[in-house]
């Protein structure tokens, strides 16, 4: 394998940094980005199966942010150059193991802010996934396709990513969802 045909390792992988109004500013490292609480961009990409049943998630305890964190979207950062539609389907593809899904439907974006210097805009999509899917283990460590309800059970009982967290609860309301449990 040549040098040009090598993964980027993740900390290296140049993003753009982005306003509080999502205009790019610059471009950083990601690890860079992490380690100075840059702006950056993240797409999430809320999974379904043919039964409508929605792909939840245990993180990698290799991951940059959020390791071993239950998570009900997949998704990740916005390559430099890339748009928020581009990003949704590459990581959903990555992701779940497959290729050949549909473009995700764009929902809404929102700008999450950790209060203690995370912050990124945040393009959340929805996709129907019908291909049996094979995780990519460097990013998933468990997995399972949870209802409604059983998803909403284990909110309260299940260390999930905060961005998430916020996402869900950011997608309950942009349909008109109450809160649900453990919220």
């Amino acid at each position: 394998m040549s040098a040009a045909d090598r993964p980027v390792p993740a900390a290296d992988e140049i993003l753009d940094i982005v306003d509080e109004n999502d205009r790019v500013t610059g471009r950083a490292p990601r690890g860079e980005a992490y380690a100075r609480g840059l702006r950056h961009r993240c797409a999430f990409v809320l999974v379904r199966d043919a039964e409508d049943r929605i792909f939840v998630h245990r993180r990698t305890a290799a991951k940059l942010v959020h390791p071993s964190l239950y998570d009900m979207f997949v998704g990740g950062v916005v390559g430099t150059g890339e748009s928020y539609a581009e990003a949704a389907l590459r990581e959903a593809e990555e992701e779940l193991g497959v290729s050949g899904l549909p473009q995700p439907t764009f929902l809404f974006a929102f700008l999450y802010d950790d209060g203690g210097g995370r912050s990124w805009w945040s393009a959340v999509h929805e996709v129907r996934c019908d291909l049996p899917v094979r995780p990519q283990a460097e990013e998933v460590a468990w997995h399972a396709f949870l209802t409604g309800p059983e998803l909403e059970r284990r909110l309260g009982g299940w260390a999930w990513t905060p961005d998430g967290l916020e996402a869900y609860a950011r997608l309950r309301a942009h349909r008109g969802q109450p809160d649900g449990p453990g919220r």
